[in-house]
C-alpha cells in the first residue's frame, strides 16, 4: 500500500492545483484553486482554449476594459472549475477576488455571480465551494451565503480566532495554512528547521480540529499549504487535506501504512473552553497573534497581485481581439 492510499482511508484528499491533468492522475475527491494556481495554469498551452473562451465571453459582456478584465477572470475561474469537475467526483473551490476581502456586500455579490455562472454551465451549487478570505467581513459574508445554500471554504486562515468565528458562522469548511505558519516561525527562529514534533502549523490544525470535534461543530477542517510530506502524515485523520501535485507524487511513490493522528474520539480530552466571539473580541484575539496578522495581510496582497497579473493578461487578449 502506498502512503497516498493509506491516507485516503483516514482523510478526504483534495488536489491543490489548477492543472487538470495532474488532478486526473491522482484521483482526489475534490480540488481547490486560487488566483496564483490559475495564473500559472493559464500560461500552459494545453489550457489555451479555456483562456480564449474566457476572453471571447469577456469581450461580449464587458463595456470598459476594467469590466472586461473582471469578466475574463470570473469566466476563466468557472471554465477551469467546470473542467476540473469532469475529473473529480466531488467539489471544486473557486476563489472570490482578494480585493473584496474587506467588503461583505461585494463578496456576497461575487459569490452569487460565480454560482450563477456555474449553474448556467449545468453545474449544481452543491459541487462548488466559494473560497473567501477569513477576515471578519469575509466570515460575515459566508454566514449569509451558507443560509442561501452557497457553501463556503474560508481560506487564508492562520489564527484560532479565525477558526472559532468560522465555526460559529456555520461555514462548510476552513483551510488553515500549515506551511505558511511554519515559514513564519522558521524565519523568526533564524531560518533553522523546526523539529516535526514541534511544527507550529501542524499544532495549529490539531488544536482547531480538536476544538471543532469536542464542541460538535459541523464545519470541516482542511489543512492546506504543506511544505513537506511529514506535515501531511502528522495530520492524517483531518476531515480533508489539500495537497500539491508534487507532494501527492511523493506520497504515491512511498510505501507504508499511516496511523490516524487526528481522531474525533480522542478530542474530548481537549481543555479548550467554548468561545463566542463578537467583532471586537475577534479583532483583538486575531491582532494579538502576530504571525496570523502578518500572514493574513501578506496572503491577501499576494492573491491580489496574482489576480492583477491575470487582469493584465486578460486586457492584452481582449485588446488583440478588438484589434
Amino acid at each position: 500500500m502506498t502512503l497516498l492510499e493509506s491516507l485516503k482511508k483516514h482523510t478526504v484528499v483534495v488536489a491543490d492545483t489548477g492543472d487538470i491533468k495532474a488532478i486526473a492522475r491522482y484521483r482526489p475527491q475534490d480540488a481547490t484553486t486560487n488566483p496564483s494556481l490559475l495564473f500559472h495554469a493559464a500560461q500552459m498551452p494545453v489550457y489555451g482554449h479555456l483562456v480564449e473562451e474566457a476572453a471571447e465571453l469577456a469581450l461580449e459582456r464587458g463595456a470598459s476594459h476594467e469590466e472586461m478584465a473582471e469578466e475574463f477572470i470570473d469566466r476563466l475561474f468557472v471554465l477551469f472549475g467546470c473542467e476540473i469537475l469532469t475529473v473529480v467526483p466531488g467539489r471544486v473551490s473557486t476563489e472570490v477576488a482578494a480585493k473584496l476581502s474587506f467588503d461583505t456586500a461585494g463578496t456576497i455579490a461575487k459569490a452569487r455571480k460565480l454560482i450563477l455562472l456555474y449553474e448556467d454551465k449545468g453545474v449544481a451549487r452543491e459541487r462548488i465551494l466559494i473560497k473567501i478570505a477569513s477576515t471578519w467581513e469575509g466570515i460575515r459574508a459566508a454566514e449569509l451565503l451558507e443560509k442561501e445554500g452557497i457553501h463556503c471554504n474560508l481560506t487564508l486562515l492562520f489564527s484560532f480566532a479565525q477558526a472559532v468565528a468560522c465555526a460559529e458562522a456555520g461555514v462548510t469548511l476552513i483551510s488553515p495554512f500549515v506551511g505558511r505558519i511554519y515559514d513564519w516561525y522558521k524565519k523568526e527562529r533564524g531560518g533553522a528547521e523546526i523539529p516535526p514534533d514541534q511544527d507550529p502549523g501542524v499544532a495549529s490544525v490539531t488544536r482547531i480540529y480538536n476544538y471543532y470535534k469536542k464542541y460538535g461543530y459541523k464545519t470541516q477542517v482542511m489543512g492546506a499549504s504543506f511544505r513537506n510530506v511529514n506535515q501531511i502524515l502528522r495530520l492524517a485523520g483531518s476531515d480533508l487535506l489539500t495537497i500539491s501535485p508534487e507532494l501527492l507524487n511523493q506520497l504515491e511513490q512511498a510505501e507504508g501504512v499511516l496511523d490516524r493522528k487526528l481522531d474525533p474520539v480522542k478530542t474530548q480530552v481537549s481543555k479548550e473552553q467554548l468561545l463566542h466571539l463578537d467583532e471586537k473580541t475577534f479583532r483583538w484575539m486575531h491582532n494579538e497573534d502576530t504571525m496570523a496578522t502578518e500572514k493574513l495581510a501578506e496572503g491577501i496582497r499576494k492573491f491580489n497581485s496574482d489576480a492583477r497579473q491575470l487582469e493584465e493578461s486578460a486586457l492584452s487578449r481582449v485588446a488583440e481581439k478588438v484589434g
